[in-house]
């Protein structure tokens, strides 16, 4: 059984991630917004995953994790911030975390990310490597929307990291982008090549109008890009499939 450990200061959105797990099959073996508390129920009930906000009562979610990986705990953590801030994130990776996600976050994009980490150990080694890699690029590209700014409740997030996804296993596919890449996307989540277009479209420019360029000249390790310019759909797709395929990321 799936077992998931719940610390969550705000005691709204905990029992919603609550219930949604409950309701997909999970045990949920502890709800908790206090950190000290958290750890006796990481450490007393081994929970598979642990969905746990950095704000928390007493101990704060970063220092339970660091005591949690200081007492040998087997346990994957998602992190929910209400900071894109990429010291935090880097900090909260560097203990473990899968994902780091920002909030306002929907409990069912919460589960679907503890569904991936939870499936791989019922599967054979060499479909666990593979969903391990595929994993490790979505946390990849994840890291590095919530460092320039793109939320995760907007449709182009999912669509632009799938055109990311797609452009780094076939470079080619940029090129052609119109009749290659928005129809698949279009026809994976059900809508169509134009509003997969507009959304992405949509995705750079909310980046872009939080005046986040000196984070993306960060993550690319060049003035990329300088006041408002901003890129097309299909060179920044390209610019962040270049930067992972060179990291060797696949």
């Amino acid at each position: 059984m799936k077992r998931v450990l719940i610390l969550e200061s705000n005691e709204a959105f905990a029992a919603e991630l609550s219930q949604h797990f409950e309701k997909e099959g999970y045990t949920v073996c502890g709800v908790s917004g206090d950190g000290a508390e958290g750890l006796v129920l990481l450490e007393k009930n081994a929970p598979n995953v642990v969905v746990i906000s950095l704000l928390l009562k007493g101990l704060d979610g970063l220092t339970v994790m660091e005591r949690a990986r200081k007492e040998g705990v087997k346990a994957d953590f998602i992190v929910l911030g209400n900071f894109a801030d990429d010291k935090i994130i880097n900090r909260a990776i560097a203990l473990g975390a899968r994902y780091y996600l920002m909030k306002p976050v929907p409990a069912q994009l919460v589960e679907e990310r503890v569904a991936e980490i939870t499936s791989e150990t019922d599967e054979a080694p060499r479909e666990k490597f593979e969903r391990r890699r595929a994993g490790s690029l979505d946390e990849r590209i994840s890291n590095i929307f919530i460092s320039i700014g793109i939320p995760p409740n907007i449709k182009g997030y999912n669509y632009l990291r799938e055109g990311i996804k797609m452009a780094v296993a076939d470079p080619h596919v940029i090129n052609n982008v119109t009749k290659g890449l928005y129809p698949v996307i279009g026809e994976k989540y059900g809508t169509t090549a134009s509003k997969v277009e507009r959304a992405i479209r949509h995705a750079i420019e909310v980046a872009w109008n939080r005046g986040r360029i000196d984070a993306v000249n960060a993550i690319f390790g060049a003035r990329v890009y300088i006041g408002t310019e901003k890129p097309t759909n299909s060179e920044f797709i390209a610019l962040v499939a270049d930067k992972l395929i060179l990291e060797n990321m696949v």
